[in-house]
């Protein structure tokens, strides 16, 4: 089975993995020199599939799940430390509709923050832990990841070429561009997503926290050296690389409410990109003929890429069929009735 995969994001990344690893001869094709270039390097990191439910379909979750064991024990470079959920007194309210939504976690009061996080001592009553989620670095995962196919034998990396310049007739073409593959696909979108890195040595959370805000949530995910990541922006428009003012002071402004030391840390980077979504912000593996496009992972793609690599590999070698997310609206008349005659 000879197979070239288009893109080295985070999905091109684990689809190349899971194919390599059942035998097949892969190639990966990236135009940029380097691996997760787009918006998986600007990604938040959290594998968090139960806190997911605060605003994704149930789908989200039931794929997410496979991601903690991908990141944990195939790729191991995630942390087991749980997720918290945190709502100043006046945004209690928000708290309890997103317990209303989420699953697996364990409602906390003051004593039990500051044990998690003796940093936030005092400063919030009341609380969402959800002990199983975990969170990587994306950088650190899109490295390592690399190396390892980097070093099987059935895999060829090219990085700084064009898919066009590929020579030779695979068995299948798997499309993973994310944004790039929208002239190929209808009804695909750009959400950009925007971020901050900052460096606050006067803290030390271990794990991610959620501040909950009718109008600017915002995450800080921990990565090394005291430096963390702030995120939260959701934007319906398509300008890729501008970060806007405007995003910078929420960001700052609702990190500053989780804790005034971030009042005082240094901006360390900023960043943005697109991340692809359809009409429902749900994941596609969309077939035509000999080529397979995997898009539409919306903010999601550490979470699902996992579940829908394995889920390409199983048609790719089996024919399975995962409906879910190969429904008939993806696909032409003649596509959708060629993929459900498969066997099952």
């Amino acid at each position: 089975m000879r197979v070239k995969i288009v893109g080295a994001g985070v999905a091109g990344l684990t689809v190349a993995y899971e194919l390599a690893s059942r035998g097949a001869e892969v190639e990966l094709i990236e135009r940029e020199e380097g691996s997760g270039r787009g918006c998986s390097w600007y990604a938040g990191g959290m594998v968090a599939p139960w806190c997911e439910l605060e605003s994704a379909e149930p789908l989200v979750c039931r794929l997410g799940v496979e991601a903690l064991d991908f990141w944990t024990r195939r790729i191991p470079v995630a942390q087991t430390r749980g997720s918290l959920v945190v709502a100043r007194p006046r945004d209690l309210a928000e708290l309890r509709l997103f317990a209303r939504r989420a699953e697996k976690f364990e409602e906390i009061g003051g004593n039990r923050i500051a044990e998690l996080e003796p940093d936030l001592a005092g400063r919030f009553s009341r609380a969402l832990f959800f002990p199983r989620e975990a969170h990587l670095d994306p950088r650190v995962a899109l490295e390592t990841t690399t190396r390892r196919l980097a070093a099987m034998a059935n895999v060829r990396l090219r990085f700084g070429l064009d898919a066009a310049q590929a020579e030779g007739e695979p068995d299948w073409t798997i499309d993973c561009t994310g944004y790039s593959a929208k002239s190929e696909l209808p009804g695909l979108r750009g959400v950009k997503g925007e971020m901050m890195i900052v460096a606050a040595p006067d803290l030390n959370f271990s794990r991610p926290i959620r501040l909950l805000h009718p109008r600017h949530p915002v995450y800080v995910v921990p990565r090394e050296d005291k430096s963390y990541m702030l995120g939260a922006t959701q934007i319906e428009n398509e300008e890729r690389a501008r970060v806007t003012a405007r995003s910078i002071v929420e960001l700052v402004n609702s990190a500053y409410a989780v804790h005034p030391a971030f009042g005082e840390a240094e901006i360390v980077e900023t960043g943005s990109d697109l991340r692809p979504a359809f009409f429902d912000n749900l994941p596609r593996i969309i077939v035509r003929g000999r080529k397979i496009f995997i898009n539409g992972l919306f903010r999601h793609g550490f979470l699902l890429a996992p579940a829908l690599a394995r889920q390409c590999a199983d048609f790719i070698f089996v024919g399975a069929v995962a409906r879910e997310v190969m429904r008939p609206a993806t696909l032409g008349q003649t596509e959708a009735m060629q993929l459900y005659a498969a066997p099952q």
